[in-house]
């Protein structure tokens, strides 16, 4: 369902030119929403099977793993009185109106018919490119970002790899076969980067845990680990470049 949600969020961010108006701004804010209830799920799935990695037959008898699975039940209580809420339904509706048929669909005017009506073809090679460009020109900070800002760039790299999967059944010509190419590095950098910031949401986790009186004795950011994902997302970013 995240994965779903992620693709269907950048795409409405990839045509942003021609899908702008008054609705798509809810739109986004109801389904960034229900992504936050996914997310924290997800996180706490991922650091559960971390700290089953001390002891896979007998997770119980990990410190404080009680204390995790509470909070993951919590959590999914959460997101199945979401999915069963009003509001739930009523983002469906309206999401699934908007694309059909929203105001950005009839609005008039000689500017927004030509944007409607400009090729795919042209317009997602022009933005691919844009954005690839955008990605790479950040990506060389990244030995010295920090973790907000190293999250920011992954998200950058997501939008735009699932934009380019989005294009994949479209293209059959060698116009796109470098974002083929692209693609590859792309999912590389982007495997490394989601094991950065799950350790990073990992290690908040503990941290908020630890606050509600729990503990947990697993690291979950290790330097000698960052040091090691960092250096090999800049390499693949670096073999990213040379494709014209």
């Amino acid at each position: 369902m995240r994965i779903a949600l992620t693709h269907l969020r950048s795409a409405i961010l990839f045509f942003s030119p021609m899908v702008a108006d008054a609705t798509r701004t809810r739109v986004r804010a109801e389904l960034k929403w229900l992504n936050t209830h996914l997310g924290v799920m997800r996180d706490l799935d991922v650091a559960i099977e971390r700290l089953k990695k001390i002891d896979r037959r007998r997770p119980q008898a990990i410190p404080h793993y009680r204390a995790w699975t509470a909070k993951r039940a919590g959590a999914h209580r959460d997101l199945v009185r979401a999915l069963r809420s009003v509001r739930y339904r009523r983002l469906l509706k309206i999401t699934s109106d908007w694309i059909e048929r929203g105001p950005w669909s009839i609005r008039r005017g000689k500017r927004a018919a030509l944007k409607r009506a400009s090729p795919v073809e042209a317009f997602s090679l022009r933005k691919l490119r844009r954005w690839q460009e955008k990605l790479l020109k950040k990506s060389r900070k990244l030995p010295k970002m920090n973790t907000a800002k190293r999250h920011r760039l992954r998200l950058l790299n997501k939008k735009l790899s699932y934009s380019i999967g989005s294009f994949e059944d479209l293209f059959t010509n060698r116009k796109f076969s470098q974002q083929r190419k692209a693609l590859k590095y792309l999912r590389k950098a982007q495997k490394a980067l989601g094991q950065l910031n799950d350790d990073a949401r990992g290690h908040s986790l503990a941290v908020a845990l630890e606050r509600e009186g729990g503990r947990v004795h697993w690291q979950f950011l290790s330097h000698k680990r960052e040091k090691r994902l960092i250096r090999e997302t800049v390499a693949t970013y670096r073999k990213l470049a040379t494709l014209e």
